[in-house]
């Protein structure tokens, strides 16, 4: 099923995870036992993410094929302009649309490892929004996107940012799914923004969990996003006690959510890491607390 529709027709939040291709022997059983243990808490739909350069491409398609297939769940392929010509992009699409696939995230992608600056590939498309044009006007498929509520990290300013987001949402795109962030302020005034200048479609917070203190450190500096000070210095105070840094992320998580979803946000999209427990508990504490409920009971009594 299309994840425009998806967002369209639910009742209630729409929440799915993203993985990324195990690179060992290892990685992909941990990633299988994930994918399982997850699966019992029925995602709108899993996404699978696309390798710097290019470099995971033949496992993105393969598993996000599995997991439509085999495990039943609608699934989502990440694709990027990096490292290929137009005409391989569609033999990918092509591929795609064969094994059922109906859901595709549009990206420019990260350059290849060891270099300094993106370029296009010879051949190839500049721009994710090229690339949400390409598959809008040629496949059968619902068209995602990226958004930065922090601003990307190339982008000039926000008003930029949002002036090229623009343009990919009337290259195709139906739905926008956000960089992790930490600010639930952030998110809000970035989806205020986004209104602002004419952009309507869903906008769906990304958020990560955090698991690991030295781990969030290297995310958030790689992408450009801030971890609030009081946060950090709760984080760097349990450095030492894996487990007490690990119990702090859930909660902080869970109560992020929360407000997000108790005040209007369409969904939650959470960045796994490949692991299940982390996410399992905040979606189960979701689903018992059902902060959402009481966002339409106060428009109710408000009405």
């Amino acid at each position: 099923m299309r994840i425009d529709q998806i967002l369209a027709g639910a009742d209630e939040p729409v929440f799915s995870f993203e993985f990324f291709p195990p690179k060992t022997d290892d990685g992909e059983r941990n990633l299988r036992r994930a994918l399982g243990e997850l699966r019992e808490l029925e995602p709108d739909f899993v996404s699978v993410t696309y390798g710097a350069g290019g470099s995971t491409r033949g496992l993105t398609l393969e598993l996000t094929k599995w997991i439509k297939q085999e495990l039943g769940i609608e699934a989502m392929a990440h694709l990027s302009c990096v490292g290929a010509t137009s005409d391989e992009l569609r033999v990918i699409l092509d591929s795609l649309v064969s094994a059922g696939i109906e859901n595709v995230l549009a990206l420019r992608g990260d350059a290849p490892r060891g270099d300094t600056s993106w370029r296009p590939h010879p051949g190839g498309l500049r721009y994710s929004s090229e690339l949400a044009a390409l598959i809008s006007a040629r496949y059968p498929v619902c068209v995602g996107a990226a958004c930065f509520p922090e601003v990307h990290p190339e982008a000039v300013d926000m008003a930029s940012d949002l002036r090229f987001l623009k343009t990919k949402v009337e290259s195709g795109v139906s739905f926008l799914i956000t960089q992790l962030f930490f600010d639930n302020e952030v998110y809000f005034r970035f989806v205020e923004e986004a209104r602002a200048v004419g952009i309507e479609v869903p906008i769906v917070p990304g958020i990560m969990p955090i698991t690991d203190v030295a781990q969030i450190k290297t995310i958030t500096g790689m992408c450009g996003s801030c971890i609030p000070s009081a946060l950090l210095e709760q984080l760097e105070a349990r450095a030492g006690c894996p487990e007490a840094a690990l119990q702090l992320g859930v909660s902080y998580a869970t109560l992020q959510c929360a407000e997000l979803l108790a005040r209007g946000a369409p969904g939650i999209h959470f960045y796994t890491l490949n692991r299940s427990p982390a996410t399992r508990a905040i979606l189960a504490a979701l689903r018992l607390l059902r902060p959402w409920v009481r966002r339409e009971v106060v428009r109710t009594s408000s009405g």
